[in-house]
């Protein structure tokens, strides 16, 4: 995996793995603006199977807070298990806006990397199976490959089993 090759978008995510000295490969592929479904879109448009894209979901938690859920494109997050690992027994999917303001990217774009308010971070276990996975990288059509323990090294997570199929 290369550092950041040529032409690649330059978003917070990137900045942030360049500072830490994190190996990455970005990946765009053009948008559909019609498409809701932006981690199905990725990981369709850059050919990968769909176990291996996540996605990022900020929560908020009867614990008092906000945190981030990073799950295959191909499954739910479990909101009490989620809840759980933050410290909780519920959770819910917070608000786009407050996410959007949380994160300072965009829905479809929200990386788990580099967010304005780091919060606290889990990645589902089943990322372990996987030498690389991919990201969103701080905007629509653009994803980031890495491994997932370099993953946790730039958020400050840890790992959960925090998915639903």
């Amino acid at each position: 995996m290369a550092k950041k090759s040529s032409g690649a978008p330059t978003t917070a995510a990137t900045v942030a793995l360049q500072r830490a000295g994190i190996r990455f490969t970005p990946h765009s592929y053009a948008h559909d603006p019609a498409v809701t479904d932006f981690g199905a879109e990725a990981a369709r448009e850059l050919g990968v199977d769909a176990a291996r894209v996540f996605k990022t979901l900020m929560v908020t938690t009867d614990a008092g807070g906000f945190g981030i859920g990073v799950v295959p494109v191909d499954s739910l997050l479990d909101l009490k298990a989620i809840a759980a690992a933050l410290g909780g027994k519920r959770a819910e999917l917070a608000d786009p806006r407050a996410a959007e303001r949380k994160s300072g990217y965009v829905v479809g774009g929200i990386s788990p990397i580099g967010q304005k308010t780091p919060l606290p971070t889990v990645l589902d276990a089943s990322a372990e199976r996987f030498e690389t996975i991919l990201v969103s990288g701080g905007r629509r059509g653009f994803d980031i490959e890495l491994a997932p323990a370099d993953l946790l090294t730039a958020t400050g997570g840890r790992y959960g089993r925090i998915r639903r199929s």
